[in-house]
């Protein structure tokens, strides 16, 4: 159960999101507020895993409550504005719910939230099978299974995948292999990630993945060699 707040100048959105939570299974709604102030000396005594948070207050816009608040808690946005409005916000938002928005939709949000929750507290079953990472202005999911290869540019990623698209994450490559399930997933060069059961071969220093042909840097050489053994060509 994921517990919850909501913050809203306008009562009657407030009084929507509490009528939807008491219709979910998945959210607990402990508190709502209509004033910033209260929300904030709330959350530094009582632990919270999830902020629904309206974009446009007085005094204070949600985008800046929330940079005031701990990162680990996540939030959805709700918004009078188009998702064109929230356009350059750098922040870890699980959703944006654009106003007024219907049960099914306030569903799928929290549902995100839910899996999202489960994923960084490792409550999951089984094998890891997905990976939540940041693209354009929300946590997105991607199953590792769509995952083709990996390739880090600068301060962003391009994860490729299966479909022929890829997303582009800001995240560091480091942080990305710390992530990833490493007995499935292999780094072999300063800008390559592959996932291992998806390389055909290995040759002359480069991992073919049905026609790619990617890289192996000699700083990764010897660990990909003893990887790859049995897919040495």
């Amino acid at each position: 159960m994921i517990n919850a707040i909501a913050l809203d100048d306008e009562p009657l959105a407030l009084e929507i999101i509490k009528n939807f939570c008491n219709r979910t299974n998945d959210v607990t709604l402990l508190r709502t507020f209509t004033k910033a102030q209260l929300a904030h000396d709330y959350l530094k005594d009582n632990p919270v895993d999830l902020i629904f948070l309206d974009i446009n207050m007085p005094g204070i816009s949600g985008i800046d409550f929330y940079k005031s608040i701990s990162p680990e808690i996540m939030a959805i946005f709700t918004t009078g504005y188009s998702e064109y409005a929230v356009e350059g916000f750098n922040l870890n938002a699980v959703d944006y719910l654009l106003k007024p928005f219907e049960y099914e939709r306030f569903v799928k949000a929290v549902e995100k939230a839910k899996e999202y929750h489960n994923f960084v507290h490792k409550k999951n079953p089984g094998a890891q099978q997905y990976l939540f990472v940041k693209v354009d202005y929300s946590i997105t999911k991607i199953l590792l299974d769509d995952i083709l290869y990996i390739e880090g540019q600068d301060n962003y990623l391009k994860i490729y995948l299966t479909n022929g698209k890829y997303m582009l994450v800001r995240m560091s490559m480091k942080t990305i292999c710390q992530q990833l399930p490493e007995n499935d997933f292999l780094r072999i060069h300063r800008s390559y990630i592959v996932p291992f059961r998806k390389v055909d071969f290995v040759r002359n220093k480069i991992a073919h993945i049905g026609k790619l042909e990617i890289p192996i840097s000699a700083q990764y050489h010897d660990e990909v060699m003893a990887r790859f053994g049995d897919k040495k060509a």
